[in-house]
């Protein structure tokens, strides 16, 4: 059983004594622009990922490609934070949207982050329910809409997202969830980006997201840093079924890395 919202409806900041661990959001607490796009929006992410094939073995990381993958990105996140002086992981509190099964949110466990400071939204029930099964129960969940969820303002040193922005067809729906995020960091924080920029001609169900439109999304962050990484998908599995070592060989060449790593700075 999940535990109630409080009574303004708004989920505490990551790292607070608050008995409320687990929300799911309440149809009267939700305010946006425009309900009925975004409902209209969020029951097509549903509809999306529900046409998507449960386990599939390209995104396992029992297959070298998406492990390498993963662990590149994995440094290179480290990097990032070591260059932002945000290195003493357990003081920072952290907001990842579109959590999906927790993978991201162990990572950072694993990494050092407490738990009691971390906090993930994710829109699909199904997921939700994977996420609190195998994170802590320190662990704030909340399944719902992130453009509906009240947060507190400016409460995360960290808002976090990882291949959502490429699944959201419609460009005011993203609009809107950029602005949700930006508004739960806090000064002196930042939007930790990580998605795709290349559309995919197999799949009509997700969109490229270059640099450019996340400038756009966030008109308000201090000198944006980008770093493309991640040897293209479908290459990887290739060549890496040749041999694992031909992943760095062939991620050194730059127009083969589809993804970029961003920092979106909020000034102090």
């Amino acid at each position: 059983m999940t535990d109630q919202p409080r009574a303004n409806g708004t989920l505490p900041a990551a790292g607070r004594a608050d008995p409320d661990r687990d929300v799911e959001g309440d149809a009267d607490e939700r305010t946006s622009e425009d309900p009925t796009r975004d409902a209209s929006e969020a029951a097509a992410v549903r509809a999306r990922y529900a046409r998507r094939v449960d386990g599939d073995p390209r995104y396992s990381l029992a297959g070298p490609a998406a492990l390498l993958a993963l662990q590149e990105r994995e440094r290179a996140t480290t990097a990032l934070l070591r260059t932002l002086q945000l290195t003493d992981f357990a003081l920072l509190s952290v907001l990842e949207v579109g959590c999906g099964s927790g993978g991201n949110l162990l990572d950072l466990l694993r990494l050092g982050f407490a738990p009691e400071r971390l906090v993930g939204i994710e829109l699909l029930a199904e997921r939700h329910a994977a996420a609190r099964a195998r994170l802590p129960a320190a662990v704030r969940l909340v399944c719902g809409d992130a453009t509906a969820v009240s947060l507190e303002p400016a409460a995360f040193d960290i808002v976090l997202q990882a291949t959502v922005f490429s699944s959201l067809l419609d460009d005011a729906y993203q609009a809107r969830l950029a602005h949700a995020m930006w508004a739960a960091v806090k000064p002196g924080g930042g939007v930790l980006w990580y998605d795709f920029t290349v559309d995919n001609p197999r799949n009509a169900d997700v969109r490229g997201v270059p640099a450019r439109r996340v400038r756009a999304l966030f008109p308000d962050a201090a000198a944006p840093r980008f770093r493309r990484l991640t040897l293209a998908p479908p290459i990887a599995r290739a060549v890496t079924r040749l041999h694992p070592a031909l992943y760095t060989v062939f991620n050194a060449l730059p127009p083969l890395r589809t993804h970029l790593l961003g920092w979106l700075a909020k000034a102090p």
